[in-house]
């Protein structure tokens, strides 16, 4: 039986072309969308270069800078399917808008925060509020942007979130040096309120309002049953690392694991009721979006803990400074730009372009172990710079068209709920990958001098190369 359509957009189907339609201009619409993914992303990578000074400023403790670290990305993580749930009840412009406004204060209570517990709270909030807004950018998406074009403006959302990392990496670097205003640290913050402001004033012009027709109220139970399940799975992979790997971690994943099966049981239940679930049961039971999710989760694994090793390396091992290591990404960020068009072009034609990409930035992660492992000394920064071309090139052909071809396989029904799913799968699959990845780097690494962070950065790398090769072979079961 054919399942009714039932979350569609209720944009009108001609209005006037001021208000912003998708017939008048998605694609203006859209590139106002993408400024709220780019703060969403750009507050990951800008603060870890900030971190020292934070550190400095604000006499922190190591315990403190890692809360400080961490506090963004649980919160968005755990409250991500929720946020995309909201948007399709109460309007995902409403709800883009309402997160953008958030994110902007928080942002500015994160610049004013007069001490560490005071961070850890504002950046706590931004998390929250960034889960309102990310999954918005997704549904909106397939909303407003015809099929054809699709694959355009996922390669353009692709762009955004390889530049806001690179970007992330290299503004901060250059705030922290230029120390604007008598702070090396808080002009990171800052800078996120010029662009939010200048965000909500053209998202209220040009961006229309949707919603899932016929959404009733949100499921509590589900919500809090999906919010203790993905805590208990996200906290241990966070903060593991940092306290060692003790007891309480391996309990909090088994109980995650007990926790999302109770979530599943809760979702189950609320449908046989003839409710509106947070999650749709058929929805988790189909094999083409879950095998999708796991490619996503290997894809993102890869991406964040590969930028993890290869930092420490470059400041730790080679002693370089943040701004200069930023600038090793430099090539890493124009492959992936570069790459986009091509990826925007294939991208409908089914998985041999995303296959290619993975091989490609598998073939990257090997020149990086090849350079980390043989030279002399340990690895220089030009040649690892180099080596980023090939991860760029082929993760710019990999990752844009990934969330599009899964997010294609999706009924209207479920594309807010699948929307929020697949952002939460991008971050547990990016604390899963720095779970690994870290524990190989720091158990490889037998010393302080250059060499030994190369040796460590080899080891680590190579779990990156079996990553790029299994994700390959799994497109493969992608079928159109």
């Amino acid at each position: 039986m054919t399942q009714k359509p039932s979350a569609v957009s209720s944009v009108p189907s001609s209005p006037p072309a001021a208000t912003g339609s998708p017939a008048a201009s998605p694609w203006r619409a859209l590139s106002v969308l993408l400024a709220g993914a780019f703060m969403a992303v750009l507050d990951t990578f800008i603060v870890l270069v900030a971190a020292p000074a934070v550190r400095t400023e604000l006499h922190a403790s190591a315990a403190d800078l890692q809360l400080i670290l961490a506090g963004y990305q649980l919160t968005y993580a755990v409250a991500l399917i929720t946020g995309a749930r909201l948007g399709d009840l109460l309007g995902r412009k409403r709800m883009f808008m309402t997160g953008t406004a958030l994110f902007t204060l928080a942002s500015a209570a994160c610049a004013v925060a007069p001490g560490p517990g005071a961070l850890t709270a504002a950046r706590m909030a931004q998390g929250l509020t960034a889960a309102l807004m990310f999954p918005q950018v997704l549904t909106m998406i397939q909303v407003l942007v015809p099929a054809p074009g699709r694959p355009r403006a996922f390669g353009a959302l692709g762009a955004v979130i390889g530049l806001s990392g690179a970007a992330g990496q290299l503004l901060g670097g250059v705030l922290v040096a230029a120390h604007p205003f008598g702070s090396a640290w808080r002009p990171v913050f800052w800078v996120n309120v010029p662009i939010g402001l200048v965000t909500l004033a053209l998202a209220a012009r040009y961006v229309p309002e949707s919603r899932a027709e016929g959404a009733r109220r949100l499921d509590l139970p589900g919500a809090a049953a999906l919010t203790v399940a993905l805590f208990l799975l996200v906290v241990p992979l966070i903060e593991g690392r940092e306290a060692g790997r003790p007891l309480w971690t391996w309990l909090g994943l088994a109980a995650a694991a007990a926790a999302l099966a109770v979530f599943v049981a809760v979702e189950r239940r609320v449908e046989a009721r003839g409710g509106a679930p947070l999650v749709r049961p058929g929805l988790l039971r189909s094999r083409p979006f879950a095998l999708g999710m796991s490619l996503v989760v290997l894809a993102y694994a890869g991406i964040n803990s590969y930028f993890l090793v290869l930092s420490l390396t470059l400041q730790d091992g080679l002693g370089m400074s943040a701004l200069g290591s930023a600038l090793c990404y430099v090539p890493f960020a124009a492959a992936f730009f570069a790459t986009n068009l091509a990826a925007g072009r294939t991208a409908g034609s089914g998985t041999g372009a995303l296959r290619c990409g993975a091989l490609v930035a598998a073939a990257g992660f090997g020149a990086t172990v090849a350079v980390a492992a043989c030279s002399d000394g340990g690895p220089r920064a030009w040649q690892l710079a180099l080596a980023l071309v090939p991860v760029g090139v082929g993760n710019g052909l990999l990752v844009p068209p990934l969330l599009g071809a899964v997010l294609s396989r999706v009924g209207p029904a479920d594309t807010g709920t699948a929307s929020g799913v697949l952002s939460t799968g991008q971050q547990v699959g990016g604390a899963l990958g720095v779970a690994v990845a870290g524990a190989l780097y720091f158990g490889a690494r037998n010393g302080g001098g250059p060499a030994a962070y190369g040796h460590a950065l080899a080891v680590a790398t190579v779990f990156h190369v079996v990553l790029m090769v299994v994700l390959a072979g799994l497109l493969g079961r992608l079928r159109r």
